[in-house]
């Protein structure tokens, strides 16, 4: 069995979310976990003007108020070039695990949040992307440098299997983020359509996975 989080770098529901998924799998040790990207905004073309920014800070509250993780307000505001296009940074996602497919999937999207909502990086961008998820897979035992990873995400191979991940998610019915599931051999089940917290989490899996998962009380 494993856990298939469906998700998007600039939701920021995945991000509050992350942090309750990293307390679940360390309850829960030995279950391998998936990222699959959603595609939140993917193909975005227009600059999001400052109202819909400030309007958008009203769902970063609620997401900090449920979470406890930080949002860096004065960048996003300030960033009047802002196209919120999330298909690239979702390929970035999808990038690192092509190049590194053994890498904990999970900590590579957070870098990638982390750049976004706490560093006020504009994560829509090429070199911003492959400088962080470089930097993030170089920590995680996986050496590579920014131009080399900028390559392989300016790669169709990356588009076309970022564009698969959108399609599967769709195919599974999921059309918002987060979605947590978990597979075990060809079945699915839904463990969290939507953030919750981390002790809800646990108690999710013990339900969907029975007695086949030891689940311990580490986390929440």
């Amino acid at each position: 069995m494993k856990l298939v989080l469906v998700a998007d770098p600039m939701c920021s529901w995945c991000y509050g979310f992350g942090k309750e998924v990293t307390e679940l799998r360390e309850a829960v040790p030995g279950l391998a976990l998936e990222v699959v990207v959603g595609g939140l905004r993917p193909d975005e073309t227009a600059v999001m003007p400052r109202h819909q920014r400030v309007a958008r800070l009203e769902h970063w509250s609620r997401v900090e108020a449920a979470s406890g993780l930080p949002f860096n307000r004065d960048a996003f505001i300030a960033n009047d070039n802002l196209v919120y296009n999330t298909e690239p940074a979702c390929r970035a996602v999808v990038t690192a695990r092509r190049l590194a497919p053994a890498v904990d999937q999970l900590a590579v999207l957070r870098a990638i949040q982390r750049a976004f909502y706490v560093d006020g990086r504009d994560i829509t961008k090429g070199a911003v992307l492959a400088d962080v998820a470089a930097s993030a897979l170089s920590e995680l035992g996986f050496a590579t440098t920014p131009d080399d990873f900028l390559k392989a995400w300016q790669s169709s191979e990356a588009m076309d299997e970022t564009r698969g991940d959108f399609l599967r998610a769709r195919h599974w019915g999921i059309s918002s983020f987060p979605s947590l599931l978990l597979e075990d051999g060809e079945k699915l089940y839904s463990v969290a359509p939507g953030y919750i917290d981390a002790k809800q989490l646990i108690s999710r899996v013990r339900t969907v996975a029975g007695s086949r998962v030891e689940v311990t009380t580490t986390a929440g």
